[in-house]
């Protein structure tokens, strides 16, 4: 099957359809390849300027993202929102602009404000990548999930796939509820009520606020980071008690099936999440989940760059 790429950006995996996430899944395989090798690099992105703009902070998505670049050969640009002209009341617009007229190609954007990637991406000729905004999405996260799932499992289609904790305020659960539906695959969201509200089954997914009913079945299992301030705001009463039902621990592995994957997109709580047992233990991906993301990005870049002018 001849699956073709048309975009000059990827916004979010709500706009994407089946054939376009395959298409970035079979390109991030053989990008992988491309980090097994004793050179670690190709010439895909030689004479284009990657701009990495995070105005929110990061560690992870971003040295993944370089990284990529890199081994990409791209030219990299980091630029420091702390020491940028927005803190001389620049408009985002207007910096990306004046970015725009140095003749840089794409730009790789986090930012705290849901929609300023796609606002972006309507007023630029340069391509977006959209590194995560707001609690809106996170789209080359999700697609690395979904790439490790399939690269364990085989397939996505009919894998019960659970996903638990702040769902409410997680750009990471709905960019993996998109790509994972459109996929085939069955999603159940779990956690508390007030985090979980049920009318994200209009969406098409299952609500379960008990965790060992909603793990019963389950052949993934992907544990999102509990922010503390949540805690702080009342969504639930502790994070001792929220460990208590909703956390996984050697004690709930026993519910799980033994051949299920555990994920989690980084950086974990330890003893909030998952104790150290389950997050080192056998079933555990969450290191798989980081190296394919570098595969994963290096193939959004090589795509959005194929469709530029």
């Amino acid at each position: 099957m001849d699956l073709k790429w048309t975009k000059k950006d990827l916004l979010s995996l709500y706009d994407l359809s089946r054939d376009e996430i395959l298409c970035i899944l079979n390109t991030a395989e053989e990008f992988k390849k491309v980090s097994q090798r004793n050179v670690k690099k190709v010439p895909a992105l030689r004479g284009r300027t990657v701009v990495n703009l995070f105005v929110e902070p990061s560690t992870r998505t971003r040295v993944s993202f370089e990284l990529a670049e890199q081994r990409l050969s791209a030219d990299i640009i980091n630029m420091n929102a702390d020491a940028s002209s927005f803190r001389k009341g620049e408009t985002l617009l207007d910096t990306l602009y004046n970015i725009q007229a140095l003749q840089a190609d794409i730009i790789v954007i986090r930012h705290s404000a849901t929609g300023a990637p796609n606002f972006l991406a309507r007023s630029l000729d340069m391509g977006i990548v959209n590194a995560g905004d707001g609690a809106h999405s996170h789209p080359t996260q999700a697609l690395l999930d979904i790439f490790t799932i399939r690269e364990k499992k085989g397939h996505v289609e009919g894998l019960n796939v659970v996903i638990v904790g702040d769902i409410l305020h997680s750009r990471v659960a709905r960019s993996n509820m998109w790509g994972l539906l459109k996929l085939g695959a069955n999603v159940t969201f779990a956690g508390p009520a007030t985090l979980v509200p049920r009318e994200f089954e209009q969406l098409g997914v299952r609500v379960c606020h008990d965790l060992k009913e909603a793990v019963a079945n389950a052949d993934v299992i992907n544990m999102l980071r509990i922010q503390m301030e949540r805690q702080e705001s009342g969504f639930f009463p502790s994070v001792g008690e929220y460990s208590k039902f909703f956390g996984i621990n050697q004690d709930m592995m026993r519910y799980i099936k033994p051949d299920a994957l555990i994920m989690h997109p980084g950086p974990i709580n330890r003893g909030v999440e998952l104790d150290s047992f389950v997050a080192d233990g056998p079933q555990s991906v969450i290191l798989e989940q980081v190296t394919n993301g570098l595969a994963i990005r290096m193939a959004v870049l090589y795509l959005v760059a194929g469709c530029l002018k």
